[in-house]
């Protein structure tokens, strides 16, 4: 029996924030909500595409930090243990998957783009990646359109000759 292939989207967390310029002028003055809006994003593609979207974000600076790993909706949240790189861990994990997969690791580093490479993996730059995600927007805006404009058609009216229409109108004035 032949395994399905899994699809995967690896983010560098902190290099996509420092590369897209609304993340990094907000993590300026806070780092946590750029996190979370780096997160709410990914979220929302990963939903949309059916990828499985992994964020790393690593604490190699952080004292006595351990590895945490959050499952959200359609995502999961890595945390670096102190002293492991998020590039650490992303070669790590890609090792960890079939070759078969799927895997895009989403990151501007260039050391780590030959790793990836070279492990089988796709690499995409953060502009790449911000392509795909205006991209996901755009086909679910026209998805959702369409849906309404389906809802909006649907009206009994439309479907009825005018003889019906104006029998089931006397009907309802009688009541």
């Amino acid at each position: 029996m032949r395994r399905k292939i899994q699809s995967y989207l690896i983010v560098d967390g902190y290099n996509i924030i420092n590369a897209w310029d609304e993340l990094k002028d907000i993590a300026k003055s806070d780092l946590e909500d750029a996190r979370e809006k780096l997160i709410d994003v990914i979220i929302e593609y990963a939903e949309f595409t059916g990828r499985k979207a992994i964020i790393v974000f690593d604490a190699y600076n952080v004292k006595n930090s351990r590895e945490t790993v959050e499952d959200r909706k359609y995502i999961t949240v890595v945390y670096t243990r102190e002293h492991q790189t998020a590039d650490s861990y992303i070669e790590k994990f890609i090792t960890l998957l079939s070759k078969y997969d799927d895997i895009k690791v989403a990151t501007n580093d260039y050391a780590e783009q030959q790793i990836i490479l070279g492990k089988g993996a796709t690499r995409i730059s953060s502009r790449e990646l911000k392509l795909d995600l205006d991209q996901a927007k755009k086909r679910m805006k026209e998805k959702n359109s369409s849906n309404e404009k389906k809802i909006q058609r649907n009206w009994l009216e439309e479907r009825l000759d005018k003889e019906t229409l104006s029998k089931l109108e006397n009907i309802r004035r009688m009541h």
